[in-house]
């Protein structure tokens, strides 16, 4: 009887592990949301208020992708008027990042867009009974204002962002710990993005790969690790359905 049960008991476990839901993680800026005009706002507010030369949409699509702070810092310090103490340096930057994410906050969804495709990929999802989540590295109060500001938080059973852990994109723990989150299977993921952040996050996770065109990136796509490139998630179905398996 008792090993009947265990027997039984064994069965169940491994049936659970065979019918887990297959788990989307996604990056949120430059892959579902185009936010470059938004920052750009905050961006050129901040640095005209502190004397530093603005930026055009195309120059911040090349500063996102590592946090505020980090794009705040590669704007500063890479055309700095003057040499500043180390000391001096990150009061000044802390100053600005604090005044970049509120006046972000306050206008989030004034111009963003989501990327073409999006909203109809999110709904087959849903339908394929896929789980899904955001892997940011913005803020995750931001993350979560902007995708209920634009109509798509419903989809998502799990939002990370820069400050979720004590660590994030490129660290593959990012990822790996929101499909732990959502009991899923590394073996029955992918990920959606945009930058070498995302993709090398992805590659050390042993994650595919599928990376949108002109991302929020210095780097060309042939530089950067990916399985499938795409324009937008316009018939993306097909490239996902090939990973779909029972």
């Amino acid at each position: 009887m008792y090993i009947d049960i265990l027997i039984h008991n064994i069965f169940l476990k491994n049936t659970l592990l065979m019918t887990k839901n297959y788990t989307i993680i996604f990056d949120l800026d430059g892959t579902l949301v185009d936010t470059a005009p938004d920052l750009m706002n905050a961006h050129n507010y901040v640095m005209k208020k502190y004397g530093y030369p603005t930026k055009s949409t195309n120059d911040i699509r090349n500063l996102v992708g590592q946090g505020a702070g980090a794009m705040i810092g590669r704007s500063i310090w890479g055309q700095a008027k003057k040499e500043f103490g180390k000391i001096d340096d990150q009061k000044i930057k802390a100053e600005m990042v604090k005044e970049f994410v509120s006046f972000y906050g306050n206008n989030i969804i004034n111009e963003s867009t989501l990327i073409d495709g999006v909203q109809e990929f999110l709904k087959w999802c849903k339908e394929k009974n896929i789980s899904m989540a955001v892997c940011t590295n913005k803020q995750e109060h931001l993350a979560i204002d902007l995708l209920k500001k634009i109509g798509i938080y419903d989809y998502f059973e799990y939002v990370a962002g820069h400050d979720t852990f004590d660590f994030c994109k490129p660290d593959p723990r990012h990822l790996t710990n929101i499909i732990e989150i959502l009991d899923g299977d590394i073996k029955k993921s992918l990920m959606f993005g945009d930058s070498e952040a995302d993709a090398d996050a992805a590659k050390a996770a042993l994650i595919p790969v599928i990376l949108l065109e002109n991302g929020y990136t210095e780097k060309n796509t042939d530089e950067i690790y990916h399985n499938h490139l795409i324009k937008d998630f316009i018939g993306v179905e097909k490239i996902v359905s090939t990973y779909l398996k029972d």
